[in-house]
């Protein structure tokens, strides 16, 4: 059985702002906002890095890839 209480995430600076990341990126994987029938997922990744300027750039892809997910699955980050 597996240890529940274990942390699995790996980069807890990732984590502390991964709701106001996905808040400011949300906007652009929603369908609803589209440009020329083209989706505006492109820009999430400047929205993000104009917000969190500190972050690296492979930082903000890992906040790209994750906000991705949830929102195609559906849900919103967990607080």
């Amino acid at each position: 059985m597996a240890d529940t209480d274990t942390e699995r995430r790996g980069n807890p600076r990732l984590r502390a702002v991964f709701t106001e990341a996905y808040d400011v990126m949300a906007p652009f994987f929603d369908p609803a906002n589209q440009w020329a029938g083209q989706n505006l997922e492109q820009f999430a990744y400047h929205a993000l890095r104009d917000r969190f300027p500190d972050l690296t750039k492979g930082d903000v892809m890992i906040l790209l890839i994750a906000a991705q997910r949830v929102f195609a699955g559906g849900s919103k980050p967990a607080t």
